[in-house]
């Protein structure tokens, strides 16, 4: 056991984040999304039991995002809509990633062929449990200056 390391962050989970270097991207998405397929050898850590707003508190309470970047943080636009509209799930992100990282908060967002281009360049993926759809969003690492 450990203190203060939230139990969804697995050893594998851990590993991954800690091995990633700056600016490399983490994808975070609900299990709709393909992320065996997209993976092509990459991590893919499975979280089914856990919707996306628990995994993303967990993941940005050890994850440093990156401040050389706009946006660390990009979501997938719904189809159909304009790039403003935000689901009630994307919504909730935006509410934790404020209260983890209120600045360094701002998402930008991509169109679904276009996140899916970016996902394939991720370092690695984790898959949650979350039924929303749109539900996918990629994470940016940064560094920690101490």
């Amino acid at each position: 056991m450990l203190k203060n390391i939230d139990p969804l962050l697995s050893g594998e989970l851990l590993n991954v984040l800690r091995t990633m270097g700056h600016g490399d991207d983490i994808v975070l998405v609900d299990r709709n999304f393909p992320a065996a397929s997209m993976a092509a050898g990459k991590p893919v850590i499975r979280l089914d039991g856990v919707n996306v707003i628990q995994a993303a508190k967990a993941i940005l309470s050890v994850l440093p995002l990156d401040t050389f970047v706009e946006q660390p943080v990009t979501r997938m636009q719904v189809v159909g809509e304009d790039e403003s509209v935000m689901p009630e799930v994307q919504q909730e992100f935006a509410a934790v990633l404020k209260a983890a990282d209120s600045d360094n908060a701002e998402m930008g967002s991509l169109e679904r062929f276009a996140f899916y281009d970016a996902a394939k360049k991720a370092y690695a993926f984790v898959v949650t449990g979350e039924g929303r759809g749109y539900g996918c969003f990629l994470l940016k690492k940064g560094v920690i200056f101490s």
